[in-house]
Formats: structure tokens, C-alpha cells, sequence
């Protein structure tokens, strides 16, 4: 299962002629790699159903909502989706985006936690941030992803010492990482193994999470 040299040009073209006209006299080819892209969505689907519990998958629109969006133009210029793990006690989500020119993208995380589980983050991180830090810094995990991301406040969340050791992870207010692969990489047979393998590098920092957004701070299960 791969991703076709065909459905990146297919892309590359539409941010070039990303208008609905050129778009409708090509939406019977748009369909033909839409279908190769969710099938390939679904044999990745079923690779991590062996080392993890997947709740559901889906694909995203190629149609942008532009109604509040100062960008007017009506197509994504990528094919991406995301797989929501299952049950209560497993938390965090694995997005992937194909997008030629390098910007494929493949990690997860948490891009929009509530008020309630922002707050439990980053009361952890202010309690004790030495094992995030370890998962963070591990040689695999950094080579693989880099930095930690997401958006953040500029100086500390009301109630947060802007002086405290641990202020860097304290002051975001999304907590993802994200690979990227060249479009070389994106169409050679073994991407799919290293998506893959990009997702079982997340494990231990969703492992984390997972623990850290189902307990109090005392370590009582917050599940029934």
C-alpha cells in the first residue's frame, strides 16, 4: 500500500489552480486518489489496531469552511486525517497529512484539551516535569519529532509562577509533535512502515498523558 507519485502532483496542481472551476473538471480524478488515500488511511488503521485500541478513523473534507476564515481559498491543498483511540482511560489523538513539496506530516497529541484537562497538564508539569522531560529528551523520540509544539500563552497561565523551572511546558496551551517526510519518502513502499513506527514512538508520551488526564493529582484513578 502506497501513496502514488499521481496523487501528490494531483495536489501540487490544485494549490496552483485552487479554484472551484479547475477543481469540478477534475473532481472524477480528485475521487479516484481520495479513495487511494483512505485506503492507505485504513492500512494504517490496521497496523496500529496491533499495538494500540483505535475507536474510529476518518479522513478530512478536501473542502474548506471559509466562513470566518479571511482565506478564501475553497480547497485543502493536502489529503490528511486522524485515529482516535479508545476508551476513557487511553487519551491523545495520531493525525497524518499528505502534502507534497516536503510538508507531509505525520505525529499527534492534543490540540484543543479542555479547560479542566489544560489545567490537570499543567498542574502536573508544575508538581514534577523530570519525566516528561525524560520522554521528551529521549535519543528516539527527539531524533524523530524534535521539539515539543503547540500554541502558548507569552508569559504564565493566571495562577503559575512566570519564574518556575518548568514555565516552557507550564505556558502551552497545545501539546503535540509532528514528523516530516519528503515526497521521496511519502511514495517509496515503505512509508507505511514508517508511519508506523512514527506512531509507536508517540506511545510513551501518550502512555503519560494518558495517566497524568485519568488520575487527581494524589495518583487516584479519576475513572469509575
Amino acid at each position: 500500500m502506497t501513496i502514488s507519485k499521481a496523487s501528490l502532483k494531483f495536489l501540487k496542481d490544485l494549490s496552483k489552480n485552487n479554484n472551484r472551476d479547475w477543481f469540478n473538471e477534475r473532481k472524477d480524478e480528485f475521487k479516484k486518489h481520495e479513495a487511494d488515500v483512505k485506503a492507505f488511511f485504513q492500512a494504517v488503521r490496521e497496523r496500529l489496531e496491533t499495538h494500540d485500541h483505535i475507536e474510529r478513523h476518518r479522513t478530512y473534507r478536501i473542502y474548506r469552511d471559509v466562513r470566518f476564515s479571511k482565506d478564501k481559498l475553497p480547497f485543502k491543498t493536502y489529503l490528511g486525517g486522524n485515529f482516535v483511540r479508545a476508551t476513557a482511560a487511553l487519551r491523545g489523538g495520531y493525525v497524518m497529512s499528505i502534502e507534497p513539496g516536503g510538508k507531509t506530516r505525520v505525529g499527534g497529541g492534543f490540540y484543543s484539551p479542555n479547560a479542566a484537562d489544560l489545567k490537570r497538564i499543567r498542574k502536573e508539569f508544575e508538581f514534577d516535569d523530570t519525566e516528561i522531560r525524560e520522554i521528551l529528551n529521549d535519543k528516539k523520540f527527539k531524533a524523530t519529532f524534535g521539539e515539543l509544539l503547540g500554541e502558548g500563552v507569552k508569559t504564565a497561565p493566571r495562577g503559575f509562577d512566570v519564574e518556575h523551572r518548568a514555565i516552557d511546558l507550564i505556558r502551552k496551551k497545545q501539546f503535540y509533535v509532528m514528523r516530516r517526510f519528503t515526497d521521496k519518502e511519502v511514495t517509496q513502499a515503505d512509508f507505511i512502515e514508517k508511519v508506523n513506527d512514527t506512531f509507536l514512538t508517540i506511545r510513551p508520551y501518550f502512555d503519560y498523558m494518558s495517566v497524568i488526564l485519568t488520575t487527581d493529582l494524589n495518583g487516584e484513578s479519576l475513572l469509575k
